[in-house]
C-alpha cells in the first residue's frame, strides 16, 4: 500500500486476502436496533474479525463509546490477532459509516498503516466476491504496542477555544438536527449547534453508492459548505461517529482534522454550553 489514500478498493483488498500480516475488521455499528455482531456472525468478508465499538470503549463515562484508553484497546486488538504494524482495513455492512470511526481510533492508538473499504460490505457483495458464513473462526491472539497520538483528539476545553476563532467546527449530522428543526435521537440533548460551527453533512461526502467523492468533487462539498481549508479544523457529530467519515474526506483530501469525541452527546448535554438554533 504505497499510495497516501486512507482508502482502499475491492478489488485491492481482493488481491491481498491470505497475506499474513493482513488484518480485516468489521466495524459495523448502528443507531438503529440492528446489531453489528448479529450481522458479521451471519455473513462477512473472509477472514474478518469483528471489533465492538461500545465495547472497546471507556465504560466509566455515560457518554457513548468515548475512546478507550490506549491499554484497554492494546488489549482488545492484541485479543482480535492484530499488532500496531499489520496492514488492517477497516469496513461497515451499510457502506461507510462506523468504518471511519474505527479507522480513526486504530490510527490514533499507533497503528501504521490502516485503511478503510471503500464502499464497505455492499460494495464487496455488488460485486459478487466470497463471503464467509457461519461461527467465525478465532483469531490467534498478537501483541497491539500503542502510542497514542492525543493531539488528534478534541475535547470540550478545545471545543470553546474553537468557538473564539481557534478552529473551524464542521458538523457531520443531517441539516434538520444541526439547525435544531428535528429532535436529537438521544433523550436529554439540546437541540441546535455550536455557534460558528458549519454543516457538512456526512452523507454529502459520499457517492449515490455509499463510497467517498473522491478529487475535485469531494473537495467541493467543503467548499460549498464555507470550509476554509488553510485553518484548523475540528469535525464533530452526534457521538463521534460520522465525524469520522468527514476526518476520513478531509484525510483523502490530504487535510489533517481533530476529531471531538464527547460531540453533541456532551454539548447538548450540558447546561453551560452555547447552542444555537436556526441556520
Amino acid at each position: 500500500m504505497a499510495d497516501t489514500s486512507p482508502l482502499i478498493s475491492t478489488a485491492d483488498l481482493a488481491a491481498r486476502i491470505g497475506d499474513p500480516r493482513l488484518k480485516i475488521v468489521d466495524a459495523s455499528w448502528h443507531l438503529d436496533a440492528r446489531d453489528g455482531r448479529t450481522e458479521f456472525e451471519a455473513e462477512r468478508i473472509p477472514g474478518a474479525v469483528f471489533f465492538d465499538l461500545d465495547a472497546v470503549s471507556d465504560h466509566t463515562t455515560d457518554l457513548p463509546h468515548m475512546l478507550p484508553t490506549a491499554a484497554a484497546f492494546a488489549g482488545a486488538t492484541g485479543a482480535l490477532g492484530i499488532a500496531e504494524k499489520d496492514t488492517v482495513v477497516v469496513y461497515d455492512s451499510v457502506g461507510l459509516f462506523s468504518a471511519a470511526r474505527v479507522w480513526w481510533t486504530f490510527r490514533l492508538m499507533g497503528a501504521t498503516d490502516v485503511r478503510v473499504l471503500d464502499g464497505g460490505l455492499p460494495q464487496w457483495r455488488a460485486e459478487g466476491r466470497a463471503v464467509e458464513t457461519g461461527t467465525p473462526s478465532v483469531p490467534t491472539p498478537a501483541t497491539f504496542t500503542p502510542s497514542m497520538r492525543a493531539g488528534a483528539i478534541a475535547d470540550l476545553p478545545s471545543m470553546l477555544s474553537a468557538l473564539t476563532g481557534d478552529a473551524q467546527i464542521l458538523d457531520a449530522r443531517p441539516p434538520t438536527r444541526f439547525r435544531g428543526e428535528a429532535a436529537e435521537p438521544r433523550p436529554g440533548l439540546r437541540s441546535g449547534h455550536m455557534p460558528g460551527a458549519l454543516n457538512v453533512p456526512f452523507k454529502s461526502v459520499l457517492t449515490e453508492r455509499g463510497g467517498l467523492r473522491r478529487g475535485e468533487d469531494l473537495a467541493a462539498v467543503f467548499r460549498q459548505a464555507g470550509v476554509d481549508m488553510t485553518r484548523p479544523l475540528i469535525t464533530s457529530c452526534g457521538s463521534g461517529v460520522t465525524a469520522a467519515v468527514l476526518t476520513l474526506a478531509l484525510a483523502e483530501l490530504g487535510q489533517y482534522s481533530r476529531l471531538y469525541d464527547g460531540s453533541w452527546a456532551e454539548w447538548g448535554g450540558r447546561a453551560e454550553t452555547p447552542v444555537v438554533v436556526g441556520a
